[in-house]
């Protein structure tokens, strides 16, 4: 299986889990089609008119992980018009967890990158946490306050 199916075999883990908990979900990929100048994100899921707009990143072990400018300029373009909250959603290959990174939380890099650095992940929102706010089962006051 090639890179690129692997990863989209991610994509659509993660569409099924938020499918699963209720959620609306739309797995829109743009990457190698001919829809570059299209700004939509990879996932939009949207729970009773709550929406989160994500960028997938999957990798195979702990690193920094770095996003190019125009996928977080898309994703901010998007939410923006959608009126959703974005997301980087990342998942270490194997660990079966996705963590979830807002936008303010990337570092500038050089070359026209964002970087996220392997604690700033693991110091993120988890899938299960972020569902349960968007639900309103939790605040986000109880993941943060620990």
């Amino acid at each position: 299986m090639s890179n690129r199916s692997r990863g989209f075999s991610h994509e659509r883990d993660l569409v099924r889990r938020l499918w699963d908990h209720g959620f609306a979900v739309i797995r829109a990929p743009a990457s190698g089609s001919r829809a570059r100048h299209v700004k939509y994100p990879d996932i939009v899921a949207i729970y009773h008119g709550k929406i989160v707009a994500m960028e997938v990143k999957t990798i195979k072990e702990e690193r920094t992980i770095y996003v190019r400018r125009e996928q977080v300029e898309k994703l901010q373009e998007f939410s923006r018009r959608a009126g959703a909250t974005p997301f980087i959603a990342v998942k270490f290959v194997g660990s079966g967890e996705w963590f979830l990174i807002p936008l303010e939380k990337l570092a500038g890099s050089e070359g026209g990158t964002f970087k996220i650095p392997v604690e700033t992940v693991k110091n993120s929102l988890r899938l299960k946490a972020l569902i349960s706010m968007i639900k309103g089962d939790k605040s986000i006051l109880d993941y943060t306050m620990r």
